[in-house]
C-alpha cells in the first residue's frame, strides 16, 4: 500500500480517482484548501490534508507530501474564469508540486494536462483560453525537465459520461471526449506501470481496454525513431 498525494484533491477528476486508488490498494491523500471538504473526501476513502495551492510555498507542498510515494497533479482552474488563475493554479501550482516532490524525495509524478497544448494557439483564441494553454504547456515542459519519474496525461474534452474503460492513448490521437472517470482509471494504471515513466500521452475515449491501450502506446513509443511533439 502506498500513499498517493493528489493535488486538487476535490476536483472532478480527483473525486473519481480517490475510490479507484483505494480499490487498487493505495491511500489517496487529498490536498484541499478548505476543512469543510473533509467529510466528503473521507467518504471516498481519502486522507485529507490542508493545502492552498495559490498561497502555499513549495516547502508547504513538501510538508503536505510527507509519507507519500507518488504525486498526482490534477488541479486546474479550467478553460474559463480569470486569466491570472491559469498561472497561479495550472502553472505555479504544478511548479510548486514538482519542487515539493523533490523536497520530499518523491520521484513518481503524474500530471493531468490537456490535449494538443503544444499546438500553436489560434489567433482568435480568447485571452483566458490562451493563458490556459500556455500554462499547461509550460507546466509540462517543467515536469519533463525535472528529473522526476514523470508521466504526463493529456485528455481530450472532459465529460461526466459513464465510464467505458476503453480508451485510445498515444503521442498524437484524434481529438475527442473522455469521461473524467476514465481519466482517473488511466492515472491509476500508469501509476502501477513503471514502463509509463517518461511518457507523454494524449488520451480519449473508445478504443482498447485501458491496460491494453497503455501496452500498445508503450510499444509504439519503443519503436525506432519514435518521438512525441515537444520532447526536450
Amino acid at each position: 500500500m502506498a500513499r498517493v498525494a493528489v493535488v486538487g484533491g476535490r476536483g472532478k477528476v480527483a473525486r473519481h480517482l480517490h475510490p479507484l486508488l483505494v480499490r487498487a490498494g493505495h491511500t489517496p491523500v487529498a490536498l484541499v484548501r478548505n476543512e469543510a471538504y473533509r467529510s466528503e473526501l473521507e467518504e471516498l476513502g481519502a486522507e485529507v490534508r490542508l493545502l492552498d495551492i495559490e498561497r502555499s510555498t513549495a516547502e508547504d507542498f513538501a510538508r503536505a507530501f510527507d509519507g507519500c510515494r507518488a504525486v498526482v497533479f490534477a488541479a486546474g482552474a479550467g478553460p474559463d474564469g480569470k486569466v491570472e488563475r491559469k498561472r497561479t493554479v495550472d502553472l505555479e501550482g504544478s511548479l510548486k508540486s514538482i519542487e515539493g516532490a523533490q523536497g520530499a524525495r518523491i520521484r513518481r509524478f503524474v500530471q493531468v494536462s490537456a490535449m494538443a497544448v503544444d499546438d500553436p494557439v489560434p489567433a482568435d483564441a480568447t485571452p483566458v483560453w490562451r493563458a490556459y494553454i500556455e500554462a499547461k504547456r509550460e507546466a509540462d515542459e517543467a515536469l519533463r525537465s525535472s528529473g522526476l519519474d514523470w508521466t504526463i496525461l493529456r485528455p481530450g474534452w472532459l465529460t461526466d459520461d459513464p465510464s467505458g474503460r476503453r480508451v485510445a492513448i498515444g503521442r498524437d490521437v484524434p481529438e475527442g471526449d473522455i469521461s473524467r472517470d476514465d481519466v482517473a482509471a488511466v492515472i491509476v494504471a500508469v501509476l502501477e506501470n513503471d514502463g509509463t515513466i517518461s511518457k507523454q500521452w494524449e488520451v480519449v475515449q473508445d478504443g482498447l481496454p485501458i491496460v491494453e491501450s497503455i501496452a500498445l502506446a508503450m510499444l509504439t513509443d519503443a519503436a525506432p525513431g519514435a518521438a512525441w511533439a515537444g520532447r526536450d
